[in-house]
């Protein structure tokens, strides 16, 4: 195939408009396509007079010699896998998130039929049970916005980017495509699915895994396991609807937990199973009105049908520490996210659409081990949990997140008032302070943060902006360490996703279930 590149675009066109114009453009016949694709679509917005989409079109010719300037390029395909496993007994994978799913989905596609546990709800049932906390703060710790089928990315903004470079990451957005996810996420530089998506891709996903003879265990949770010779030989899992304690033989475990299963940490670590402290970090969830991030990237010159406006933004302070956005959610939602009793935990969520009121991004600060006063490998799990139960107290003892208005938070005052922007997060919010439950460190950063961004994206310490308190999740806060072939120092267990420290979002977690998968299959 040949690829050409950086083909500027000043109209909204159809895919085939698109394909037309490269046609006239570089004055290729169309009888000489055998086939075509759009491989990318961005927006470059840098210049608020010369707004316009960049396209990139893959073309299989039936003579390529004769457009000899264009680049020629290789197709993406999976990798031979070489089964040597003789699998005993079935592989069990824990957790149904994105690394979970789509290491069940990679065995299944070579013949080995898996049994996924998991500690919630079919997704189904799971939204029901999200919904109600939203609408009245009671919280379900087994099946939540952080447990159940789908994993965290469900209510999230369901974005498909990753810093990873993997090729595997195509193989994901097929997969995706495959099972129900709008096409144009194979193209889009920076593509998302939305949590309406979400949920009826990952349902297609189970059935599909079912129907070709694997197995899902919802309401069940890895409580134990047993070890022999260095080897995992069995899980012990309980039921949560019968209240039966079930153990269950096997040779090969995908650990793919998730960064929020404390008790499972806890019951690893106790087992023996190598772990390490490791940088993550902690913050609030900012809001700003949409219309005013869409001002500030694009301007109101251009003619365009352009999509809500994102940003990313990352400064690194004198003081050593970095601060950052992450998981910008344009027309989304905060969401409650909390997965223990009497913490606050927010994330960020949008549907597909993405016309929402408000825009909304985690600000947030890194942490290191260094900040623990606690020596233990689990010191990071303690440090989140202390400030999601101080974020619960501030706001009211009743799952009310505690809010500030920005203007306030810079002038460590707590805020009396709500003005422009109007806080999305429910079951409801509490007038704060902040500053009187982050660490000092953070509050400091944020600060400087905030100053920083401004002078980047116009309005973004806009006095109104709310700030809600508080994130801690963006990623696992320790790593459980494997070897070359993806093993833990127990034979038999695979760390795997982000829970296991690898991964950072619904595209890394996803490809390293599939490293995982074949490293288990070639075991």
């Amino acid at each position: 195939m040949i690829r050409i590149s950086n083909i500027k675009i000043y109209d909204d066109l159809s895919e085939e408009e698109v394909f037309y114009f490269v046609l006239k453009k570089y004055n290729i016949s169309k009888n000489d396509i055998l086939d075509w694709n759009i491989s990318k679509k961005s927006i470059d917005a840098r210049r608020k007079k010369d707004i316009h989409y960049n396209y990139s079109l893959d073309m299989r010719l039936k003579n390529e010699s004769k457009y000899p300037k264009f680049k020629k390029i290789e197709s993406f395909e999976m990798p031979k896998i070489n089964i040597r496993n003789t699998f005993s007994y079935p592989p069990y994978i824990i957790g149904a998130g994105p690394s979970g799913l789509f290491a069940a989905l990679t065995l299944i596609e070579n013949g080995i039929k898996p049994i996924v546990v998991e500690q919630g709800q079919d997704v189904d049932s799971r939204k029901e049970t999200v919904d109600i906390f939203l609408k009245n703060g009671t919280l379900n710790t087994l099946s939540n916005v952080q447990f159940g089928e789908g994993g965290a990315g469900t209510f999230s903004d369901g974005k498909l980017t990753s810093g990873i470079n993997n090729p595997l990451c195509s193989k994901v957005l097929e997969e995706f495509v495959r099972f129900g996810a709008p096409k144009q996420i194979l193209y889009l530089s920076k593509p998302h699915i939305g949590t309406d998506n979400l949920i009826s891709i990952i349902k297609n996903m189970r059935n599909y895994i079912i129907s070709k003879g694997g197995k899902f265990l919802f309401n069940t949770k890895l409580i134990d396991f047993n070890i022999e010779n260095n080897s995992i030989s069995s899980l012990i899992c309980k039921n949560y609807l019968t209240n039966e304690t079930l153990e269950f033989k096997t040779n090969n475990v995908i650990l793919a937990i998730g960064h929020s299963s404390r008790d499972t940490f806890e019951t690893l670590y106790s087992k023996g199973i190598t772990m390490e402290k490791k940088n993550f970090s902690v913050g609030v969830r900012i809001e700003h009105l949409q219309s005013d991030i869409n001002l500030a990237q694009y301007g109101d010159i251009t003619k365009l049908k352009l999509p809500p406006a994102e940003y990313k933004l990352v400064c690194h302070l004198p003081n050593g520490r970095s601060c950052y956005t992450f998981c910008m959610c344009p027309g989304g939602v905060v969401v409650a996210s909390s997965s223990e009793e009497k913490t606050i935990v927010t994330n960020g969520m949008s549907y597909f659409s993405r016309n929402g009121t408000n825009s909304n991004s985690a600000l947030l600060v890194n942490v290191t081990p260094d900040d623990f006063t606690d020596s233990s490998v689990l010191a990071g799990i303690y440090f989140q949990k202390e400030l999601e139960e101080k974020a619960f107290i501030l706001g009211g003892n009743n799952y009310f997140a505690p809010i500030q208005r920005t203007e306030d938070f810079m002038n460590n005052r707590k805020s009396e008032y709500i003005g422009t922007v109007k806080p999305t997060y429910t079951p409801g919010v509490t007038l704060s302070n902040l500053n009187e439950i982050l660490p000092e460190f953070v509050s400091d950063t944020l600060k400087e943060g905030i100053l920083e961004f401004d002078k980047r994206l116009s309005g973004f310490a806009n006095p109104d902006s709310i700030l809600t308190g508080v994130e801690t999740r963006s990623s696992s806060p320790v790593r459980i360490l494997r070897n070359e072939k993806l093993t833990s120092n127990i034979s038999g267990i695979y760390p795997c996703g982000e829970g296991a420290g690898y991964a950072g979002g619904i595209m890394s977690a996803s490809v390293d279930g599939i490293k995982c998968a074949i490293a288990l299959m070639e075991a």
